[in-house]
């Protein structure tokens, strides 16, 4: 966490701000704490979004639907003001390194590791998807490995800012890697099957190390996206054809979060969250 600049506020609603967790293309995360001592991680948008009419009323109707989000592995949103002068949104701080973080520092996650983080995904999506929202942004750096198992954070807000990346990918969302074909065709109406997709990219990442698309530049990136077949390189034998049919060009041969989570239960399944061992369960042991 980075101290908070001269320049950030120091409240944001009812929570004090204690420092800067991250910086996105959709705005700035602070760790803020309640009165009663609960933490929470608040997005503040940037000025340039929030002035845009909009985007506010998008954001404001995506914010409600994701209150009702539920599942374990979903960090809950807690408090939200869509109204603000600066709009901001409030979820429950889960503690841990990002998978992002996690697999640049230590590596590829083990098989066992990486099938959790596959089935906590699952059921994530499907309680994500059950509130008629599509996440549209699920990639290693929206993934927390908590000690007891993966969060998946900023669902369903994503669509809010739909317009602005078909004109300008670069600075709303940066890296395409995790995009369906879908998104990288520019299609605003996304279904399940575009989450399903990313988290078959997703999965490649924590089982490999390392993206199942490669390319020169970011059109070069989409295009690959769109024709070229996924590079499954390092994913255990136990999860690749898993992965592979969750990266389907077509979206209705993909299966649905349910079916994935069924196939990958077929193999041995590793701890239970209530029972993952708390030393950085997803460190590779040698």
């Amino acid at each position: 966490m980075d101290s908070l600049s001269v320049h950030d506020p120091r409240q944001i609603g009812p929570f004090t701000l204690l420092g800067r967790l991250g910086r996105g293309g959709m705005g700035t995360v602070f760790l803020g704490r309640l009165p009663s001592g609960r933490l929470a991680a608040i997005k503040l948008v940037n000025p340039g979004l929030a002035e845009d009419s909009q985007f506010r009323e998008r954001f404001a109707r995506e914010v409600d639907a994701a209150r009702a989000v539920g599942g374990f592995f979903n960090a809950p949103i807690i408090d939200a003001d869509p109204r603000a002068e600066t709009p901001w949104l409030a979820t429950a701080y889960v503690e841990g390194p990002t998978l992002h973080e996690a697999v640049r520092q230590h590596g590829a996650l083990s098989t066992e590791a990486a099938t959790t983080v596959l089935l906590g995904l699952c059921e994530a999506l499907i309680a994500i998807h059950h509130a008629r929202l599509v996440h549209r942004d699920l990639k290693p750096s929206n993934i927390i490995l908590a000690p007891d198992g993966p969060r998946v954070i900023d669902f369903g807000i994503a669509h809010a800012v739909d317009n602005l990346r078909i004109t300008d990918y670069g600075t709303v969302i940066g890296t395409p890697e995790y995009m369906s074909p879908e998104q990288t065709r520019g299609e605003v109406n996304l279904s399940w099957a575009s989450d399903v997709f990313a988290l078959g990219s997703v999965m490649v990442f924590a089982s490999a190390g390392h993206a199942p698309f490669y390319g020169g530049h970011y059109f070069a990136m989409l295009e690959n996206i769109r024709t070229a077949n996924p590079d499954l390189d390092g994913v255990p034998h136990t999860l690749a054809p898993i992965v592979a049919a969750c990266l389907d060009k077509e979206p209705g041969r993909r299966p649905r979060p349910a079916q994935v989570l069924g196939a990958a239960t077929h193999h041995p399944r590793p701890p239970s969250p209530g029972h993952v061992d708390r030393d950085r369960w997803w460190v590779r042991r040698l």
